[in-house]
């Protein structure tokens, strides 16, 4: 059985039973986040806080009866606010963004007050002895190099030739965990130093990354079926992935058979039977 040509098959077969939505695989962490909303701050503020977790204002502290740890120091939160200014000739009024700040300090700076927003990671999906294997071998051959943080990215970096994943604990469900490390390790294949299959001159959203995508998906999905962990669930996010960029590419379902050799390409690197 040619197992791309089925996967593929599979794969249209389940888009065409209408819109799949697509769910992402992991559970965010290792975000700065605002104490009082939950929300993360900015990436420039990520940057300038440079840790994750909650943070508060000295109000907040107070107000939640605690207190900062005395001698801990306060960090900067950067923000725009918008000042409405008069223009002494014409009369108009436009609005002028002014750069301000405030002052916050991490949760663990304090006392007597509790993080709120900190999600339980699922610490379901358990290492697989194959699909693991494969990982590692073709780690070894290669030269990529593999990173876990935690985080809410999942990519691949041909500059450094590196592969950064969320931790196994942020999955639910271990055939997505080596789906997202397949479709990145698919990716990985395309260096100039590989297959040679990455173009320079793609970026997010047109029709090169588009297809790059495809490729990277239906060799996730050959990669976790060749390892026996496909699911139901992990098949048809698979399906959604692929759907999602097919939109870029005026649902041309013709770019699919195009991918899935040059994916056919890259799982057989992979798993060492280039030749």
């Amino acid at each position: 059985m040619d197992i791309y040509a089925e996967v593929t098959s599979r794969i249209i077969d389940q888009m065409e039973q209408g819109i799949i939505p697509w769910q992402k695989p992991w559970i965010a962490c290792g975000s700065a986040i605002s104490h009082a909303t939950g929300k993360p701050y900015s990436l420039l503020n990520q940057m300038i806080l440079g840790r994750a977790g909650e943070y508060v204002t000295f109000k907040q502290v107070q107000q939640a009866g605690g207190h900062v740890r005395k001698g801990e120091k306060a960090q900067m939160v950067v923000f725009w606010k918008f000042i409405e200014q008069e223009d002494e000739e014409t009369g108009e009024k436009k609005q002028v963004p002014f750069l301000r700040y405030y002052n916050v300090f991490h949760i663990d700076q304090c006392e007597g007050i509790e993080a709120k927003h900190v999600k339980p990671l699922p610490e379901t999906a358990k290492a697989d002895q194959t699909a693991q294997a494969i990982m590692d071998d073709y780690l070894l051959r290669s030269g990529v190099r593999l990173m876990h943080e935690a985080g809410d990215r999942a990519f691949y970096q041909p500059s450094s030739d590196s592969v950064t994943l969320p931790h196994m604990a942020q999955f639910a469900a271990t055939a997505e965990y080596y789906s997202t490390a397949f479709h990145e390790l698919t990716h990985s294949t395309g260096h100039a130093s590989r297959l040679n299959r990455l173009e320079k001159t793609a970026f997010f959203g047109s029709e090169a990354y588009s297809k790059e995508e495809l490729v990277a998906e239906i060799g996730a999905a050959a990669l976790v079926n060749h390892a026996g962990l496909e699911t139901a669930e992990s098949f048809r996010n698979s399906a959604a992935y692929i759907q999602n960029w097919l939109k870029v590419l005026r649902e041309d379902k013709r770019f699919i058979i195009s991918a899935a050799g040059k994916a056919e390409k890259a799982v057989n690197l992979i798993l060492g039977a280039e030749g």
